[in-house]
């Protein structure tokens, strides 16, 4: 009957290579890296996403602003609305700029970020 106490050497190869394949300092420091880019690119991904729930948003009360100043315009003449038109165009204008700087700052930060 053959020695139970022993492991097969091939077994005891095995687990030395797993363990080189998946803990050598090179591999963790590689996955490490990639971890944490993968980290940044989420986070980028957020704050564009963010910019964009801005823009949106930010439309909408100009879209709604420009419709109530337009009427109101139409209806008494009054120059104070369409001074509102003038304001509402600018605000749409200004949540623009602001979503295309998030995203150039975003990619910039995530292209300078090391990949691994």
């Amino acid at each position: 009957m053959a020695d139970i106490t022993k492991v097969n050497p091939q077994i005891i190869d095995v687990i030395n290579q797993v363990q080189q394949a998946t803990m050598s300092p090179q591999v963790v420091l590689t996955s490490g890296a990639g971890k944490a880019y993968q980290s940044v690119a989420q986070a980028a991904a957020i704050a564009v996403q963010d910019a964009a729930d801005a823009l949106r948003n930010a439309t909408t009360i100009a879209n709604t602003a420009s419709g109530v100043a337009m009427a109101q315009f139409l209806a008494t003449g009054d120059q104070r609305y369409a001074q509102a038109l003038t304001l509402a165009q600018q605000m749409t204008a200004s949540a623009t700029q602001d979503f295309s700087n998030i995203g150039v700052a975003a990619s910039t930060v995530l292209k300078s970020f090391p990949a691994g």
